[in-house]
């Protein structure tokens, strides 16, 4: 009798084991797809990315819309399809209220009629978790302009982002409980709408000077004193910090309020952005940076 059930606990444990393996192995759906939930009274909409070939569990990257775009104008300019097929990572466009977000500070139709933009993305994570593979230890945000802004007020707000990637931005929110998480964070000089030293831009954005949003977060994070590479118009300020996370300011001398490397109009002023690419750049650190624990 023993022997038998020996025998039969066996089986079971093979067949939950064919069970899991056929799990993993099942297709994904690939290529873009467009979702809406509804979230905080009203219908919210956002786009998910998936390559060919994706392997469980996945990381998930959000990209955030600047100011007058959208999820699909973010999927078309800034080259996160192309780098998540060869990369094998998931990518999300959620779009905002009045092609704007509510980041605490600033912009538009979002910020007048306090939408819940850190819940949205949030429940927009875990809508997607739930229909795909996502490993949560590798849930990352970045973002243009409002969209930038708007990654700090995840990272203030939300402790389910490893690490966060703003471009052009800096941050509004008060952020008096912040959750540590990595900061890579890429600025121009000569940016007029999100000044890289702080005060009043040619837009509504009136903001602390870059260098003080970095040594915030150096802080979080309890990071030590920052290493400094300079290589022609870029220098990189990287800081390592307790429990494998980091801090970044990278630096563009000259350049202006730009995704380095994106398709925009707002490239195609000057040269300096030519002299990285963001999208690239953010990626290969997010990579190096999950969750800790």
């Amino acid at each position: 009798m023993i022997i038998r059930l020996i025998a039969l606990l066996g089986m079971v444990l093979a067949l939950s084991g064919c069970a899991r393996a056929h799990h993993t192995e099942t297709p994904l759906p690939v290529g873009t797809t467009v979702h809406s939930m509804a979230f905080g009274g009203l219908e919210r909409s956002y786009r998910v990315h998936i390559p060919a070939g994706l392997t469980a569990p996945a990381p998930l990257v959000v990209m955030l819309h600047g100011a007058f775009g959208d999820g699909q104008q973010a999927e078309n300019s800034y080259g996160w399809d192309q780098l998540a097929d060869s990369a094998k990572f998931v990518v999300a466009y959620p779009d905002g209220v009045g092609h704007t977000w509510n980041a605490h500070g600033c912009c538009g139709t979002a910020e007048q009629e306090n939408i819940d933009d850190v819940g949205f993305i949030t429940a927009m994570v875990g809508e997607v978790s739930t229909s795909l593979p996502i490993d949560a230890a590798r849930v990352y945000a970045t973002g243009i302009s409002n969209g930038g802004i708007m990654t700090y007020a995840l990272a203030c707000n939300s402790g389910i982002f490893a690490a966060i990637g703003p471009d052009a931005a800096t941050q509004l929110d008060p952020c008096t409980a912040p959750h540590p998480t990595s900061v890579i964070h890429i600025h121009g000089t000569d940016d007029r709408l999100v000044p890289y030293n702080g005060g009043q831009g040619a837009s509504t954005v009136n903001g602390p000077p870059v260098a003080d949003v970095n040594a915030f977060w150096r802080k979080v994070n309890q990071c030590g004193p920052p290493d400094v590479t300079v290589k022609g118009p870029v220098t990189t300020s990287t800081a390592a910090c307790a429990d494998r996370r980091s801090v970044v300011l990278i630096t563009i001398a000259g350049g202006r309020h730009q995704w380095p490397g994106g398709t925009t109009f707002l490239e195609r002023f000057g040269t300096t952005q030519h002299a990285l690419n963001a999208t690239q750049t953010i990626w290969q650190f997010f990579a190096t940076h999950p969750m800790p624990g």
